[in-house]
């Protein structure tokens, strides 16, 4: 159970992803603020679409990134906050109501309809990550954001549960204990990429974040400023990657170096004109590249990254969240920052986008503040808002970790 993070003591957040594993280490301060003081990051080898196909590649990679990082910090640490794509993380809504006979609603009555709902979602193939009180009611009327203290005979609650498949979350899991570090807490990937990127205007009105990674593309409604609906789609940048490979015949690493460089998913009036030399596979000889129009390599990006876009958008509407929460999309990710993606993402989407960068904080390196860093930053904020011990209430949670109420004991913890 995540015990609350104590002022002037470190907090770290490890974000395993498909093409990279970060490693961020930051010192917390007073007046809710922290600054980084470690940062590694190194080339993930062991994973595909999100999923740890390789227990020692992968924990190769992780210790790389927790090592760069503990030096610069000059610290050991032995915790973090994880972020999960693995697994296919999905939402699961389940509303409850209790009898509460009458009386003042207490925190057992608040404790009792969460353990209530979350046990009503026992599949065996998945395991929970959150369990999310969006909202409760008393007597049928809606809109109430503390129940505590109020009167009624019935206590109703609506709960977001994010879930993920028991194997890949496991096998996630081993990795991090073979590098002798304990999990702190689980934070699904857009949820965190949301709060590194989002202001509080647009949380609480509706947005929805997209997650462009290198082996996924995740998904996060925010509403009312709670997060109400995730997906993950297993598709990514990597994929751009294998398909500009494939089509041009070049190695993978000549392929994302074309990407990187020259691609874009929208279509300019020179790219027919502007040659790319272009490495074939096996050929050693410089003068065997082809030469082909950047428009061909412009075709093959456009065509993946439309794809997925429509694949986005199916998912939400499918979810019902497609028009509800307005027509707000923030996109971020490293694949994000592919020239062009906003424009298109408006087009395909039919909402209003912008590119998301993480907010600043303290000893964040400019190299190191773009998308593609979205989710280690958002986990520190996660770590900060949710397991920071504040002075009125630890003596509180001190007393309350004597017992055990499970995962929905957790979130009483750390929220009441």
């Amino acid at each position: 159970m995540p015990k609350p993070i104590q002022r002037n003591s470190n907090i770290a957040a490890l974000d395993v992803g498909t093409t990279k594993v970060a490693c961020f280490i930051a010192q917390m301060g007073e007046g809710d603020e922290f600054h980084l003081t470690g940062v590694g990051h190194h080339r993930s080898r062991g994973l595909r679409n999100g999923q740890v196909t390789n227990l020692d590649e992968a924990e190769a990679s992780v210790r790389a990134a927790l090592d760069a990082a503990e030096q610069m910090s000059n610290s050991r640490i032995d915790k973090v906050f994880l972020n999960m794509s693995c697994g296919t993380p999905q939402s699961t809504r389940v509303d409850v109501e209790l009898a509460v006979s009458g009386h003042q609603i207490r925190d057992t009555d608040v404790r009792r309809v969460l353990d209530h709902g979350s046990a009503q979602y026992d599949v065996n193939d998945r395991e929970l990550i959150h369990c999310i009180p969006t909202g409760y009611s008393i007597d049928g009327g809606n809109g109430i954001l503390d129940p505590r203290g109020m009167y009624g005979d019935k206590l109703g609650v609506n709960i977001h549960l994010v879930t993920a498949a028991v194997g890949p979350a496991r096998n996630l899991a081993t990795v991090i204990d073979r590098c002798d570090l304990d999990i702190e807490d689980r934070v699904v990937t857009p949820y965190a990429s949301g709060l590194a990127c989002l202001v509080d205007d647009e949380k609480e009105l509706g947005v929805t974040v997209i997650d462009m990674g290198g082996g996924t593309t995740s998904i996060a409604v925010f509403q009312e400023s709670q997060v109400v609906y995730v997906d993950t789609l297993p598709i990514g940048g990597s994929h751009v990657t294998g398909d500009i490979a494939k089509g041009l015949s070049t190695p993978v690493a000549k392929a994302e170096r074309l990407k990187t460089v020259y691609g874009s998913v929208m279509q300019s009036p020179g790219d027919a004109r502007e040659l790319l030399k272009v490495p074939l596979v096996g050929e050693e000889d410089e003068e065997s590249a082809n030469e082909v129009p950047k428009s061909m390599l412009v075709q093959i990006i456009q065509a993946r990254v439309e794809e997925t876009l429509e694949l986005v958008r199916s998912h939400l509407d499918a979810s019902g969240f497609g028009k509800s929460v307005g027509r707000r999309v923030v996109l971020t990710g490293g694949a994000s920052q592919l020239e062009g993606v906003r424009d298109l993402a408006e087009l395909v989407l039919d909402k209003q986008v912008r590119l998301g960068r993480p907010k600043l904080i303290r000893g964040l390196p400019e190299s190191l503040s773009g998308p593609a860093f979205a989710t280690a930053v958002g986990l520190l904020r996660y770590g900060l808002r949710e397991h920071v011990a504040k002075p009125d209430h630890a003596a509180m949670a001190a007393s309350k970790n004597k017992r055990s109420f499970g995962r929905v004991g957790a979130w009483l913890r750390e929220n009441f």
